[in-house]
């Protein structure tokens, strides 16, 4: 079956007109292979073809588990501007994710499980603020090295003086990630 008689069989089940068909996959990328076999379809092909399924109805609430799982920067990037494009026009997205970049860039909250059980629940920079505890910068100089400080008044005299001597390539604060938060409140590796 090809991808507009798949989501053709889909809209009668769903009621949905079938008029909407070409605009989402015109909207998803997938208009010019509408007549491909759903199976000749690259992994983030048959991910937005989906996607596509899941949002035909247009659902007020969509559970969606590791959708860019396996696929390559660039489609996964297409699967999080359509993502932020649904979220913009208010439907409510639930993501599973083992990807913690991805949940700190599409996620409003998150709940880090560890077990089934809860350990943190919270927006992503809240959650990264609160286990801020030491901070700590990354600073580069001009003639290559590279020093990571934690936060006092030395260093702080430090890189003021590194500034004023013109030694100061680059200085980066060092906040927590998701990832690191929950490998630190877990004890254990993302699986």
């Amino acid at each position: 079956m090809n991808l507009y008689d798949n989501l053709k069989y889909f809209a009668r089940i769903l009621n949905v007109p079938s008029e909407n068909i070409d605009l989402l996959l015109k909207r998803i990328g997938l208009y010019e292979h509408r007549k491909k076999m759903a199976g000749k379809l690259s992994k983030g092909q048959r991910q937005r073809l989906i996607l596509a399924r899941a949002i035909l109805h247009r659902p007020k609430v969509l559970f969606l588990d590791e959708p860019t799982n396996g696929l390559d920067p660039s489609a996964s990037n297409e699967i999080h501007k359509l993502l932020m494009e649904l979220k913009n026009e208010g439907m409510a997205i639930f993501l599973t994710t083992h990807n913690m970049e991805e949940a700190a860039k599409l996620c409003d909250n998150v709940a880090l499980l560890n077990d089934g059980v809860i350990v943190e629940y919270g927006s992503p920079q809240a959650i990264c603020l609160k286990h801020n505890q030491i901070k700590k910068y990354r600073v580069r100089l001009t003639d290559g090295t590279t020093h990571l400080l934690l936060q006092n008044e030395k260093t702080t005299g430090q890189i003021a003086q590194w500034m004023n001597s013109g030694q100061l390539e680059t200085i980066h604060s060092c906040e927590p990630t998701l990832e690191t938060v929950f490998l630190d409140t877990t004890g254990r590796n993302l699986q």
